[in-house]
């Protein structure tokens, strides 16, 4: 019923920066937390950043400082802004959503730091 966009991904060089957003479409859409995702090739995928209801946020340690995350409630839109990127930053990056005791993902957008 709800289903979350991405968008904001591509091609930069190390030490870039990027800003991905998510829009979340259908009606009358809360959250408890939303977030964001990655998964390397080969690798698992992990979790990145989140945010709550409340405004409240956490991140992982390798991305501590340089990334960050925001949302415009208005809009139904969460915000990563990643800075200082690097090349093991590469991902496909999911948006993440639970809400109304359900999880919801998006299709994902390509993140490629090169070097």
């Amino acid at each position: 019923q709800v289903q979350l966009v991405e968008s904001g991904g591509g091609l930069v060089q190390a030490g870039g920066s990027l800003r991905l957003s998510c829009v979340a479409s259908g009606s009358y859409f809360s959250y408890n937390h939303m977030g964001w995702y990655r998964q390397a090739p080969g690798k698992e995928r992990e979790f990145v950043a989140r945010i709550f209801s409340n405004g409240e946020t956490n991140s992982r340690d390798t991305v501590e400082g340089r990334y960050s995350i925001s949302r415009d409630n208005a809009k139904k839109t969460v915000y990563l802004q990643m800075t200082r990127l690097k090349v093991e930053d590469t991902a496909v990056y999911y948006c993440n959503a639970l809400a109304a005791g359900r999880e919801y993902w998006g299709q994902g957008t390509q993140v490629t730091v090169s070097s």
